[in-house]
């Protein structure tokens, strides 16, 4: 992956970490829909089949990429890649936002280069939760801060840290 490619992790997470709890979002925060939209509007989305499930459709204005060890799976408007290195791939020289869920945080982590974060004050019951970050990988450039939230843009201090192709889901 050239360095100078963007992939950027994008995602709402609670106090707690939490960022879905059986396949929905635990909370309902409009404004923040809008944010996601308005950072995500033009390019393409890579995410888990289980993230695109619970949204339902692929979004409009995006191009998706749904990640699925099922050989068989397929959905109408979204192509469909069998590992991360795979959805990077077809990604080609796009701006990747990477929108999930916990599996494919955590294979895209090592190679994201930004992140858009929503820091939801809150802190709900879930069973899926965004990754913790390593002390000093990160830089924030950016806060909004209201009382419910906190919008958070970083860039990445180092580096990323593995080949894309190596990454399977």
């Amino acid at each position: 992956m050239p360095s100078e490619r963007r992939v950027t992790l994008i995602a709402a997470y609670a106090d707690n970490r939490v960022i879905g709890d059986h396949g929905r979002i635990p909370w309902h925060i409009p404004e923040d829909f809008a944010h996601f939209k308005a950072e995500t509007l033009g390019h393409t989305l890579v995410m888990g089949r289980l993230t695109f499930d619970s949204i339902g459709r692929p979004l409009p204005g995006r191009r998706t990429i749904v990640v699925t060890r099922n050989r068989s799976w397929g959905a109408d408007g979204v192509e469909v890649a069998h590992g991360l290195g795979e959805a990077l791939a077809l990604a080609a020289d796009d701006e990747v936002y990477v929108a999930g869920g916990t599996q494919i945080y955590d294979l895209a982590l090592p190679l994201a280069t930004h992140q858009i974060l929503t820091e939801v004050h809150l802190s709900p019951p879930g069973d899926a939760h965004y990754p913790e970050l390593e002390a000093g990988e990160w830089q924030e450039t950016r806060r909004v801060t209201r009382p419910d939230l906190d919008w958070v843009w970083l860039v990445r201090v180092r580096g990323p840290q593995a080949p894309a192709d190596s990454l399977e889901a």
